[in-house]
């Protein structure tokens, strides 16, 4: 089975301020749907946003295919009312109707059919249930694929993908493409050119050292996402019709369609 630890954004590892950054918005997004639901998160990794949405959430349970980060998981929260469980995201263990809001964040890329999970997450979703996915967006400049990936999907791709057993979809974008210093602009340029002769290292940790020599020194991932962990600004509503290059981060959120 593939190693998805080695692509996992784990406590202690490095990371730039975008980075940093990126996680922080990710669950801070999540948290204004949270309150008092019964909340999962797909694909959670290490777990690493999970105790910050548990302060509000009415329950939280976490759950990845990766045996090791399961146990990282586990670990973190493990004299909390948090549930770590292993899980896959096509066939997910638990009974209809068991949850408020379901989040899965920079992970459809990884799955083999994304149309198995969004069946699976209307299934356990309750009446007027939401489903939030974030992803980075293919039509980004700089945009490269992540090791183990099998599909990227454009803002419309993703609205079409909901549509079956979603409804009231929505699309935001978040950090937005704007080149900032010389510093910037030269990573940029060095980040496209090694897409091009796929010389992008696939762990995250490799990336890491790449990213320490051009970008200079990076900051340690706390054990968990925490308030003002990093300045933070709502996403961007905009249309889910057209795909877009001004963002490097989109969502979709989407109410879980009553077919009954």
């Amino acid at each position: 089975m593939k190693s998805y630890h080695s692509i996992t954004e784990t406590p202690g590892q490095k990371a730039t301020e975008e980075q940093i950054a990126r996680i922080y918005h990710r669950y801070r997004f999540a948290k204004e749907f949270a309150k008092a639901k019964d909340v999962l998160e797909i694909a959670c990794g290490s777990g690493i946003g999970l105790g910050f949405l548990a302060g509000i959430a009415r329950s939280m349970v976490g759950g990845d295919i990766d045996k090791t980060n399961v146990e990282i998981a586990s670990g973190l929260y493990k004299n909390t009312s948090i549930q770590i469980k292993e899980m896959d995201a096509h066939k997910l263990p638990f009974e209809d109707k068991s949850f408020d809001l379901v989040l899965l964040f920079e992970a459809i890329y990884y799955l083999k059919s994304p149309q198995a999970f969004l069946k699976e997450a209307a299934r356990v979703l309750r009446s007027d249930g939401r489903l939030i996915i974030c992803s980075v967006n293919k039509d980004w400049i700089d945009f490269h694929p992540s090791q183990y990936s099998c599909a990227y999907f454009s803002i419309p791709e993703l609205n079409n993908l909901l549509n079956l057993d979603f409804r009231e979809v929505r699309a935001f974008g978040a950090f937005s493409v704007e080149v900032k210093g010389l510093k910037s602009f030269l990573f940029s340029i060095i980040k496209r050119t090694a897409v091009r002769f796929s010389l992008i290292p696939g762990s995250l940790s490799a990336r890491a050292y790449m990213k320490r020599i051009f970008m200079g020194p990076l900051k340690p991932l706390p054990n968990q996402v925490y308030a003002g962990m990093a300045p933070y600004e709502p996403p961007t509503s905009i249309p889910k019709e057209k795909s877009t290059m001004d963002f490097k981060i989109i969502y979709l959120s989407a109410m879980k369609r009553e077919n009954d």
